[in-house]
């Protein structure tokens, strides 16, 4: 949804690199594209004076004047200020001291808010609760059947007495669910209401007395992403008719331009708490403003990246994948497919590593990262031999032949996921020894090139017996393990030198 706006944020910022010292002008110009870009990212006008006129401020200020890199400080204080638009803190949710915690949801007709309803229970129902969801839409027509089928894909109890379509009293309904939550042990409700108009008094009066049914813990307005200004306005009418406590983003993986996230905390001084960002139930997550802020900037989102990741991979599956490394047993290729599928798991290719910091500027690559890959290869796999899986080495030509009929593919195919496997257990009986991890074409940082390679070869070699340079400060820098004079010394992986929560996903 930012992704434009992440790009003239981008394209700004690149034209500060290289300057020592930022003038008023540099900082106007650099202001005056902020404001732009805002602008046509759909933000509300008061938000975007209200943000240039601080970021300018604190560009002008002795942060940055006396600061060894100006651009990057420029970057920190739209990072903090976007953050600060967002909301500052993660918002939670109010559970009650005793008895259910009941939840509102409230919003305008097509936000989403049933399937809303049963992405907030699967993910409350992931974190250890027992939520039941309740059918207070009584008008929208198959709204009560709708609210089943969700519930029952997700997992939960559905209380639903009336069959709606403009039959029974939604007031009674909510009065009802909270002695059914009570009777049957269930520690959170959620209300689905009606869409309705702002305009229509009618049926905010109707809401109203839902709310004062329910005694709700947390009124969620529930609020399409990808209708820009409007929703702002929405969150205001409804503030002043019903009132809220925080906001739901629908929607917020559509190319809509975005305003409405940046706009809607400042005007409404309310937070937001949760966004939907696909169409599966499973595509819920809590909002965080920092980490928005980072995605916006192509900074990324690592944390995120690893609780997707902590949900996919199974402990006692990693335990045991760490402990095989350890020990130097071969990687075979049925851990390759479970490995496989439990990035399946995580979700689409291109969002995992969309989420990784500097791809912004490969969006057209992860545009064309295929999720249907992961099927093929697995096909492949599911095609071969237990024995074929556990020693590839004895894939001939006839057995490859023979698995490319199989699984539908070529014996192209066959060939490269092979040559695939095979570097992936190298690099795996590399971490076993303890070396790290092995060059990786096209990856900064991981020694990709041949010249760093044969560096590499060169300092795996044991001491004894090996030549001396005839250069004498490339002999001393060698022999203290230094670079050498006009050579980058090269660092092999060490899973030690992680932040603590990648490395316990290594294992």
């Amino acid at each position: 949804m930012f992704a434009t706006l992440s790009d003239r944020l981008a394209a700004t910022f690149k034209g500060l690199r290289g300057k020592g010292r930022l003038s008023e002008a540099d900082v106007d110009a650099t202001v005056r594209e902020i404001r732009t870009a805002l602008l046509e990212a759909d933000v509300a006008l008061p938000v975007v004076r209200q943000f240039c006129a601080t970021v300018k401020e604190r560009a002008l200020s002795s942060e940055v004047s006396g600061a060894l890199n100006p651009a990057q400080q420029i970057v920190k204080i739209v990072h903090e200020e976007l953050v600060a638009v967002l909301g500052g803190e993660t918002s939670r949710l109010v559970f009650a001291k005793s008895g259910p915690t009941v939840i509102l949801l409230a919003g305008l007709q097509g936000a989403g808010k049933t399937t809303l309803a049963g992405k907030l229970a699967l993910h409350l129902r992931n974190e250890g609760h027992t939520p039941l969801l309740v059918a207070a839409d009584l008008q929208r027509p198959n709204a009560v059947d709708q609210l089943k089928v969700v519930g029952e894909q997700a997992g939960v109890a559905v209380f639903a007495p009336e069959p709606g379509n403009g039959v029974g009293d939604p007031v009674a309904v909510t009065r009802q669910a909270r002695s059914h939550a009570e009777a049957k042990v269930h520690d959170v409700v959620i209300v689905d209401t009606a869409g309705r108009l702002a305009v229509d008094s009618d049926l905010m009066q109707q809401l109203r007395d839902v709310r004062d049914a329910a005694r709700p813990d947390n009124v969620l307005l529930v609020v399409d992403a990808m209708i820009g200004q409007d929703a702002v306005r929405t969150a205001q009418e409804f503030e002043s008719g019903v009132g809220f406590d925080a906001v739901v983003l629908t929607k917020l993986d559509g190319d809509a331009r975005g305003g409405a996230a940046l706009s809607i905390v400042t005007v409404t001084e309310r937070p937001i708490m949760f966004a939907s960002v696909g169409e599966k139930l499973g595509d819920f997550e809590t909002f965080h403003p920092d980490r928005m802020a980072s995605r916006i900037l192509d900074m990324g989102d690592v944390m995120t990246l690893i609780e997707q990741a902590e949900k996919a991979f199974d402990a006692e599956q990693a335990e045991r994948m760490a402990k095989k490394v350890s020990a130097g047993e071969d990687f075979t290729l049925d851990d390759f497919l479970e490995q496989m599928q439990a990035v399946k798991k995580m979700g689409s290719l291109g969002k995992i590593l969309g989420m990784l910091p500097g791809m912004g500027e490969m969006k057209e690559q992860l545009d064309q990262v295929d999720d249907r890959e992961l099927d093929r290869v697995a096909a492949i796999i599911q095609s071969m031999t237990p024995a074929e899986r556990q020693d590839p080495k004895i894939l001939n030509g006839s057995r490859r032949a023979r698995i490319a009929q199989g699984s539908g593919s070529s014996v192209s195919d066959v060939n490269g996921l092979v040559e695939r496997f095979t570097q992936a257990q190298k690099m795996m009986k590399q971490m076993g020894k303890g070396g790290g991890m092995p060059g990786m074409p096209g990856m900064p940082g991981f020694g990709g090139s041949k010249k760093a390679k044969g560096r590499m070869a060169k300092s795996a070699k044991p001491a004894k017996g090996k030549s001396r340079s005839g250069n004498p400060a490339k002999r001393a820098a060698l022999e203290s393990g230094e670079a050498a004079p006009g050579e980058d010394r090269v660092e092999a992986f060490d899973p030690a030198n992680l932040p603590p929560e990648l490395r316990n996903l290594l294992g």
